[in-house]
């Protein structure tokens, strides 16, 4: 079995962002592991990692979801600590941290709408994602 590990790493323009980073992980994975898995896992208790769809309607409709269940300058007792970023952490445990994703022939195996998406909470400075893939 091999492995392969390498780091996403990027500067977020804004507080909040969907980014969509399957084209980095295609490149990633490309001529490394025929049959395995990636694991794809945001580094930061503010971001999450989630597979859907690239439409911009629905991922404004995932923004707006995630605001309503957890509200931005709500009086969250973490701010009690000098923060302000008690929304970003409740709404990377709503998307999660990672996922693990199949590679078949030497590709995401992703079904035909599915991408992947490094969401943001409380950007604005550099973050980084961990890409793990094993196989062979």
């Amino acid at each position: 079995m091999k492995s392969f590990t390498d780091y996403i790493v990027f500067s977020t323009k804004n507080r909040k962002e969907m980014i969509n980073i399957t084209p980095r992980i295609e490149h990633f994975i490309s001529g490394k592991i025929e049959d395995g898995f990636l694991m794809v896992s945001a580094m930061h208790t503010t971001s999450g990692i989630f597979i859907n769809d690239a439409d911009s309607g629905l991922i404004t409709d995932i923004e707006e979801l995630l605001e309503r269940l957890a509200p931005f300058g709500k009086g969250y007792h973490h701010h009690h600590t000098g923060e302000d970023n008690g929304d970003a952490h409740l709404k990377s445990m709503l998307v999660h941290h990672q996922v693990i994703l199949p590679i078949t022939s030497g590709k995401l195996d992703l079904g035909p709408w599915q991408q992947v998406f490094y969401a943001e909470f409380d950007g604005q400075r550099r973050k980084r994602v961990l890409l793990k893939a094993i196989g062979e």
